[in-house]
């Protein structure tokens, strides 16, 4: 597995050379969150689809 450092340059490696820092940003951004969301399935943080319909619903 990579470590973040080499996970983000590879990440804005990809990018085309006329990428913006928002770019480079926003990509940066979603990887973060899938690492998250991953992490959250690992250690069983997750919601069934009932219960998120409920907290969904006390808003």
């Amino acid at each position: 597995m990579q470590n973040l450092k080499q996970e983000a340059i590879q990440a804005i490696s990809t990018l085309p050379d006329n990428a913006t820092i928002e770019d480079m940003m926003y990509r940066l951004y979603v990887i973060d969150k899938i690492n998250r969301g991953r992490a959250a399935v690992k250690n069983g943080k997750t919601l069934t689809v009932d219960e998120l319909k409920r907290e969904v619903q006390s808003w």
